[in-house]
């Protein structure tokens, strides 16, 4: 039996690290995460000169919160693939500030979160029920009630959360 799998989901191993393999349990679930190219994304540091390691915490961050986020909307047998092919998180650095604040993400209007993706919502057969490309972002972040108030993520998993509830409500 010969196994075909998408492009973007070989992409996506080769991004991920073999973060997926080595994880048993996001092997089990129905929601499928991938980020193709993460070292060229627009801003996913954890300060104002990140760090691979930096990234990569912050990325597992956010794709632990889809998967989590993202099986709440979808009936037994369903899968969902999402394809991140950019972030640009919530807030930003100004090293122009005195030294001790140059590594603080200031949030103002100016910085609102932003993610590009490609998403796939599939059957129990594999068959295709939704599918498209998306770009996120919600230019009245600061409005929001963004909880918890210690999550430094808190902004961009809300318009994430808000993707997932105006996308596959009524899937």
């Amino acid at each position: 039996m010969k196994i075909k799998l998408p492009l973007f989901f070989l992409l996506g191993l080769v991004g991920c690290n073999g973060a997926w393999a080595a994880n048993p349990a996001m092997a089990d679930s129905p929601v499928l995460v991938i980020f193709v190219a993460p070292e060229n994304f627009t801003d996913v540091k954890d300060e104002y000169m990140g760090t691979d390691r930096g990234r990569e915490a912050v990325l597992a961050e956010l794709k632990q919160h889809i998967m989590k986020r993202a099986v709440r909307y979808l009936e037994a047998g369903q899968r969902l693939e999402v394809t991140v092919t950019d972030v640009d998180l919530a807030g930003g650095f100004e090293p122009w500030h005195r030294l001790n604040l140059h590594n603080i993400r200031i949030v103002k209007d100016l910085y609102p979160p932003r993610v590009t993706l490609q998403f796939r919502l599939l059957d129990g057969d594999g068959s295709v029920l939704n599918e498209g490309t998306r770009q996120l972002q919600d230019l009245g972040y600061l409005a929001s009630m963004a909880w918890p108030l210690s999550d430094p993520l808190r902004y961009d998993k809300e318009m994430l959360n808000a993707w997932l509830r105006r996308e596959f409500k009524h899937s």
